[in-house]
């Protein structure tokens, strides 16, 4: 006995040893071997191999601050932990990143001076409505710059849930847009083409002052292109994106050609055309206006590329509103917003990632459009609803349709498309037909590039008050939200990204909300259930461990 104790003890320190030599080995693969598996089964914790690519590249510190913390509906919690489990990914990937949550109340003020606006929030509990306020926003920092972070979308949706979970699936592109900002300068150019009689600045200012964040941007005319169109070409080749807001005078020949050429050549570009003359000015004035064809020259370009802009224009019985002057009261002049049907509102498809999670967009008079098959990808991103209608022009356009009974038979033009995204190698407009110009870097087909066609020159153009540029994502008399300036963005987006995180934002989750007014009518049997039925089991256990202990020590 003696001699086996003593053996025992000589092994001890062995085994010992053995043990914390494991455990040393197992943290060392721990630490060196890292992995994480999701289970969900829609992939809600798996990155995008752009979103890991990108999170690798930072090599300094980046500071997130991420306002969700403190007291704030019990829904919005959901917001907080897939907002704290999406950064802990992030930071498991590349240490540099490091975030914390801060309470926003602690220094609203401050917030608010920094662009980060409150949301107000319908809150349901216990049987009752209430509001809350709360800021949805982080800041990311790095190398000394800043870039904001929105965390609640605020599209249009059916219920808060559904804009919850549009938030939640957005996350991911969110905060790798930031980084991909705040990482990068600004590298890719812009075309805003003139010459044309295009939009002017100021009726572009919305919308240029937000590309400027992003992109450089400079002013180029064609008028050069009759004298010396290879030059002019050459120039336009130094950009990546062309943009032709609204063109009002006609496309020459040699025009055409180099607009051909610079896509042939790999440039992208985005047309916001109207084929039809129909403007509001004049209609407000005398009441009355006419809608008449214009002819731009670009019908032949754009149909050899599979697409077509119709002579007509489109009403839909979804559709904003225009504010006219309906009496007086004493010396005060009142007025009234009236459906105006020329101004359909486009819902759009929440599937493409231009299109996602934006409100509806604006169009003034727009003009339907044709596909044909060419071989390229092509997909619509605005149409009408199920309630349009397309109108011939020449035709008159008064005021006084607004006192008319709408006939609801007339309405059914269903999907009028008003906006075409073409993807994929196009072949040259010219390919069998006689050059404009000679040019000895012609081809007939591209490279791999993208092409965005909108039959509504106004989806860009801000209203202008007082001389002043206003906002084109909101009504100036209603503050109705449009989605124009986020559509707009996103296809930009879109047509000059690379790396691919602007297809982050059709990522879709699948998430389960509590029914809250079923929660709340039946919380008495579930409080009964909660509070009995553990007893009910515990005792029911006993019993049956008794018994068995009788059971087995009887015999």
């Amino acid at each position: 006995m003696p001699d086996q104790r003593s053996a025992k003890m000589k092994k001890a320190p062995i085994q010992i040893l053995i043990v914390l030599g494991l455990v040393i080995v197992v943290n060392f693969l721990g630490n060196s071997l890292y992995k994480r598996f999701d289970l969900t089964r829609d992939n809600r914790y798996t990155l995008s191999d752009e979103t890991i690519s990108l999170v690798e590249s930072l090599k300094e510190p980046i500071i997130v601050k991420v306002y969700l913390q403190g007291d704030f509906p019990s829904e919005f919690k959901r917001l907080q932990a897939e907002t704290d489990q999406l950064l802990e990914e992030l930071s498991a990937i590349n240490d540099q990143i490091v975030y914390r949550f801060i309470d926003p109340l602690s220094n609203p003020k401050e917030l608010i001076d920094k662009g980060l606006q409150p949301s107000r929030l319908t809150v349901q509990e216990g049987g009752k409505v209430s509001e809350a306020v709360i800021f949805p926003w982080a800041i990311v920092s790095y190398k000394g710059k800043e870039e904001n972070v929105s965390l609640l979308v605020n599209s249009v949706a059916e219920s808060q849930e559904k804009q919850l979970q549009n938030s939640i699936e957005n996350l991911e592109y969110e905060f790798a847009h930031a980084f991909a900002k705040i990482k990068e300068d600004k590298s890719k150019r812009i075309a805003v083409l003139k010459g044309n009689g295009e939009l002017d600045d100021l009726y572009l200012y919305s919308f240029l002052k937000k590309l400027g964040e992003y992109y450089h941007l400079a002013a180029f005319t064609l008028d050069s292109a009759e004298t010396d169109p290879v030059s002019t070409l050459r120039q336009l080749r130094d950009y990546d994106l062309a943009v032709i807001a609204k063109p009002t005078i006609p496309f020459t020949d040699q025009e055409k050609y180099l607009m051909d050429q610079y896509l042939i050549g790999g440039g992208k570009t985005m047309w916001l055309i109207d084929n039809v003359h129909a403007e509001m000015d004049s209609l407000l004035t005398t009441g009355k206006s006419l809608a008449y064809n214009r002819d731009l020259g670009l019908t032949d370009l754009f149909f050899s590329y599979g697409v077509r802009i119709n002579y007509n224009v489109s009403k839909d019985l979804y559709s904003s509103t225009i504010r006219l002057a309906s009496g007086n009261t004493g010396n005060q002049v009142q007025y009234q917003d009236f459906v105006w049907p020329y101004f359909p509102l486009i819902f759009t498809d929440d599937q493409h990632p231009i299109t996602k999670n934006i409100d509806p967009v604006l169009l003034k008079f727009p003009s339907s459009m044709d596909t044909l098959q060419n071989g390229l990808k092509k997909r619509i991103l605005l149409s009408s609803s199920a309630n349009g209608r397309i109108i011939g022009t020449p035709t008159p356009v008064a005021l006084d349709e607004i006192a008319q009974e709408i006939n609801r038979n007339e309405f059914n033009d269903a999907a009028i498309p008003f906006g075409v995204l073409l993807e994929g190698s196009f072949k040259s407009a010219y390919a069998a037909r006689i050059k404009p110009f000679q040019y000895s870097e012609s081809a007939e087909n591209s490279p791999m590039t993208k092409m965005m066609v909108i039959s509504d020159g106004d989806i860009a153009a801000n209203e202008v008050y007082r001389g002043e540029p206003l906002p084109l994502d909101k009504d100036k008399w209603t503050q109705q939200p449009y989605g124009n300036l986020s559509f707009l963005l996103n296809a930009t987006h879109y047509l000059l990204d690379e790396n691919g995180i602007i297809r982050l934002r059709a990522k879709s989750l699948e998430l389960q909300f509590l029914d809250k007014e079923k929660a709340y009518s039946e919380r008495g049997r579930w409080q009964i259930i909660n509070l009995v039925l553990p007893l009910v089991l515990l005792f029911a256990l006993s019993i049956l461990f008794k018994m068995i202990r009788v059971k087995r020590y009887a015999r």
